[in-house]
């Protein structure tokens, strides 16, 4: 309903109607949301260090690579470039260009490398071994995380169901 304003009445348009109606302004907002939460972080200060990028971007739910964010504009070391977030949202863009850091079937894909019986499972001991010895290699505590978060069960051979585990983690925190 139109007020007699010109403008939309609030109570007639939900969240996500406005999220569809305007897609830009919501994607901008949401990461200024996070922005200003890792500014709050990093002592109020309006900036955020670059070597948050990549983390920065994964709570706004994308899944840049460490490389990919290093690319445009983020760095290896704490404390090298801050960003003011005006500096920050080209870097935030020409991220979101690039092609997401992995799909499902991706995933699959590279899990099945490791199922040597073809059944869908892996040894949690070679998952470990995947996600900290390859790619951007992940440190044993995040992995004990990682495992802990997704709450996943052993077999009695020690195997975990690869695709389940798969979608866990590309569900997220929160997720059901």
């Amino acid at each position: 309903m139109v007020s007699p304003f010109g403008y939309l009445d609030s109570e007639t348009i939900s969240l996500a109607s406005f999220r569809q109606r305007f897609p830009n302004l919501t994607l901008k907002v949401n990461i200024k949301e996070v922005f200003d939460l890792f500014d709050f972080w990093d002592g109020r200060d309006g900036m955020v260090d670059a070597y948050k990028v990549a983390d920065l971007l994964r709570c706004n739910g994308m899944n840049p690579t460490q490389t990919v964010c290093v690319k445009h504009g983020a760095t290896e070391k704490m404390g090298e470039k801050q960003y003011k977030f005006d500096e920050f949202l080209p870097v935030y863009q020409e991220i979101l260009k690039e092609k997401e850091g992995g799909t499902f079937a991706d995933f699959m894909e590279a899990f099945k490398t490791f199922d040597r019986e073809g059944q869908g499972f892996i040894s949690s001991a070679e998952m470990r071994h995947v996600l900290t010895g390859y790619g951007e290699r992940l440190l044993d505590k995040e992995v004990d995380m990682i495992v802990k978060f997704t709450d996943l069960h052993e077999d009695l051979d020690g195997n975990i169901k690869y695709e389940d585990f798969i979608k866990k983690v590309m569900a997220g925190p929160g997720a059901k």
